[in-house]
Order: C-alpha cells, then sequence, then structure tokens
C-alpha cells in the first residue's frame, strides 16, 4: 500500500522557517516526480514545488520562488519543502503527492496519483 505521510507543520510568525518532510513507502518512486500542494480555507488547492526522483528538475509555483527550497533525500524516500521567510498567506494545509508525470505539468493539474493526508501550517502576522 503506497503512503505519503507528511509531518513538520505547525504554528509560526511572519519571517519564520518550517521544513516539511513527506515519507514515502509501498513502491518504487524511482520513475515518479514528488512535490507539494496548498489549499488556504475556501480556496482551491494550488501547486507550489516539485521535483523529479533524481533532483535534477525542480519547480515552482513564483509566489515561492526565492522563498521555498524542495529537495530530495533517495535513501529514505522522503521530500522535504524548506519554507524560509514565510508570510500570512502561506498559511494552508500542504500536501505531498506523487505522480509518474513530469513535475513541470503539475501547476495546472490536480490529478496526481498519489495524495498524503497533508500538515497544517499557520503563519501569524
Amino acid at each position: 500500500q503506497v503512503q505519503l505521510v507528511e509531518s513538520g507543520g505547525g504554528l509560526v510568525q511572519a519571517g519564520d522557517s518550517l521544513r516539511l518532510s513527506c515519507a514515502a513507502s509501498g513502491r518504487t518512486f524511482r520513475s515518479y516526480a514528488l512535490g507539494w500542494f496548498r489549499q488556504a480555507p475556501g480556496e482551491e488547492r494550488e501547486f507550489v514545488a516539485a521535483i523529479n526522483w533524481s533532483g535534477s528538475r525542480v519547480y515552482y509555483v513564483d509566489s515561492v520562488k526565492g522563498r521555498f527550497t524542495i529537495s530530495i533525500d533517495n535513501a529514505k524516500n522522503t521530500v522535504f519543502l524548506q519554507m524560509n521567510s514565510l508570510k500570512p498567506e502561506d498559511t494552508a494545509v500542504y500536501y505531498c503527492a506523487a505522480d509518474a508525470s513530469s513535475g513541470s505539468t503539475w501547476e495546472k493539474r490536480y490529478d496526481m496519483k498519489y495524495w498524503g493526508k497533508g500538515t497544517l501550517v499557520t503563519v501569524s502576522s
């Protein structure tokens, strides 16, 4: 059974940092991309970042470029999202996702094959 388990969310103040982790298990993800979406209250789910398995290609939504960094530890089947200079508008439930498609296509799609259950990030002003 495939599982994506997120951790690392919490309550922080504007300007602080958080590091999210997503541990993937249940199959080989060698040909997959992994990444993050987020959903704020009352809003649609939004693509945040994606990375291919080798870590050679990364993709970000414009609103997080320069502040967020996605990375992957292949040995641990874990993808990370380092979030710096957090803003109140970053408040959302952050979901880990995995799909065989290229991360370059994720920004306009929501049909990822695997999803985690999410971790809440709250940024106070």
